[in-house]
Parts: C-alpha cells; sequence; structure tokens
C-alpha cells in the first residue's frame, strides 16, 4: 500500500496523464534497480507460490503470461509451476512488422531472446492474436497498481491492445512488489481511455482482488 518512500510526483495537477505516467515509470524503474539479485530470485519463487495458489489460477486449463524482463518481477518459476501441473500456458511473441501474437510456452530451456531488447520467447510456431480468448486467466505486467485497479504498464501500450481479444469473464492478474500498489483515494495512478484495468494484484506475500469479488461478481 501506499508508502512515504513510494514514488508519487509531489504536484500533479499540472502534469496531463502520460506526463504522470512517465515521471512514474522512471522512479519506480529506479526503485527496482536497486533490488539484489538474492532478492529478485526470492521473491520470483514467493510470486509462483501466491499467484499459483490463487484459485482461478488452479482451475483455469489455460493461464496468458508473460517472460519477465530482468527489472520485472521474475515469472520463469510461475510458468514452471503451472507447467508441471498440467496447465497450458500462451506467451507474447512479436510477429511481423510488429504484430501481437501468441505461441505456447513448453520449457524455460525452450526460451529464447530472438531480437535485441526483447524478452525471451517460445521458439514454436505463432497462434495469431485471436488465441487468448482461449485463456481464463491473464497475467499481464505492470510497475504498479492502484486499488481500483488502474495498471500501469511499461509504456508501449501492447497488452491494452491484446486485451482487446480476452473473453470477457477471464481473469486479469498483475504482480508487482509492494511497494507498488497504490492507494487509489490518495495516490491514484493514470488513466486514459485505452487503459484496461485489472482484477487482481499480487505481490510475493498475498494476493488482493480489486474489481470482482472472489466468486466472480
Amino acid at each position: 500500500m501506499s508508502t512515504a518512500a513510494q514514488p508519487y510526483p509531489a504536484r500533479v495537477a499540472g502534469l496531463d496523464p502520460g506526463e504522470l505516467k512517465e515521471a512514474l515509470r522512471k522512479d519506480i524503474r529506479a526503485e527496482r534497480d536497486r533490488l539484489t539479485p538474492k532478492a529478485r530470485a526470492r521473491a520470483a519463487e514467493d510470486f509462483a507460490q501466491v499467484v499459483g495458489d490463487l484459485p482461478h489460477i488452479r482451475a483455469a486449463r489455460v493461464v496468458a503470461a508473460y517472460v519477465s524482463r530482468p527489472n520485472e518481477p521474475g515469472t520463469v518459476p510461475l510458468l514452471e509451476r503451472l507447467a508441471q501441473r498440467g496447465t497450458r500456458i500462451l506467451l507474447p511473441v512479436l510477429g511481423t512488422g510488429l504484430q501481437r501474437d501468441w505461441a505456447w510456452f513448453t520449457t524455460a530451456a525452450d526460451l529464447e531472446v530472438r531480437a535485441p531488447g526483447r524478452p525471451p520467447e517460445p521458439s514454436g510456431p505463432t497462434l495469431g492474436a485471436e488465441v487468448l480468448a482461449e485463456a481464463e486467466a491473464i497475467v499481464a505486467p505492470a510497475l504498479a497498481v492502484d486499488t481500483e485497479g488502474a495498471r500501469l504498464g511499461q509504456g508501449g501500450g501492447w497488452y491494452d491492445r491484446v486485451l482487446e481479444h480476452a473473453r470477457p469473464e477471464a481473469l486479469v492478474l498483475a504482480m508487482v512488489y509492494p511497494d507498488e500498489v497504490y492507494d487509489a483515494t490518495t495516490r491514484p495512478l493514470p488513466r486514459e481511455p485505452h487503459d484496461r484495468p485489472v482484477d487482481v494484484v499480487a505481490t510475493p506475500t498475498t494476493y488482493r482482488w480489486l474489481r470482482r469479488s472472489p466468486d466472480g461478481a
């Protein structure tokens, strides 16, 4: 939840949503860079347990997720845990002309970096953007989430666009570190018309429902 050390511009009244987002991204990334490799690895294992044990994730036959970049909460332990119990996992692939696409995760050893600056991707065939409709749960990357479900992404808008292909009832979850959960009443995250909110936020120790009750209502 919001803390005194949590990055947030002292003056927000004169900033438009895009400017506020960029200011927050810069400061949150700087805070993430302070984490040691050991702390990152420990958090990744904790995320795998917290997210993996969420009832909606356990019940899902298909989960869409992503391979984390170095400054993001680690996702590989979660991917491996889900795969070991038989969950099918969709991972993003950047297709020809930067097209949004997906491929199935098999093993961590199969992941490869196809271009500089891009996260590792599965080597298998791409499936088309519409395959996201098969996912019953979607783990979306985030730099921060507020208590009304606003998600601060990395800035490319990729997930806001791909979520147009998700089924309406699909659970959308974001993984962030504890100080990256913002109180929407005192430090709301900026929103723009294209932004898609999340239903659940997970940290290394717990998860919280934001937009719907645990029974899906």
